[in-house]
């Protein structure tokens, strides 16, 4: 049996966390989008629409796949899950608010940036806190 490194099984968790990150990045552009283009919705709210939606399956994903989780106050976990991601829609919608408003950046291009640096909030604070008991 191979046994991993600290660092790489924690390499290997932000892989992982990656991955579930990008089927959330779907999820999230696809209801942005939809919500933004096809329904008219202002942009910041289509995109915390979004956002949120993908926080929530990526909260299960993550639970199940990334951090083997079995804790069994499933409430209290996804609940800490959610917060971390209520900070990770204001990093992300100030992010945005800065590339689109001030820096006048393409609005889909900011926001994958915006993605990219909540993603490196989000696994740090979900390891130290959602899934610290792992």
């Amino acid at each position: 049996m191979l046994i991993l490194s600290s660092s790489k099984l924690l390499f290997y968790k932000f892989i992982k966390f990656c991955v579930v990150g990008a089927t959330g990045m779907i999820v999230d552009f696809g209801i942005t989008y939809l919500l933004k283009e096809k329904a008219k919705l202002n942009k910041f709210l289509a995109n915390s629409a979004g956002f949120t939606a993908a926080a929530s399956s990526n909260y299960f994903l993550n639970r199940i796949w990334t951090f083997h989780s079995t804790n069994p106050k499933i409430g209290i976990e996804y609940t800490s899950f959610l917060l971390v991601s209520v900070v990770g829609l204001g990093i992300n919608n100030f992010v945005l608010w800065i590339l689109t408003n001030k820096l006048k950046w393409n609005f889909y291009f900011s926001k994958l940036i915006a993605i990219i640096v909540t993603t490196i909030w989000n696994f740090i604070a979900n390891l130290l806190i959602t899934f610290s008991n792992i």
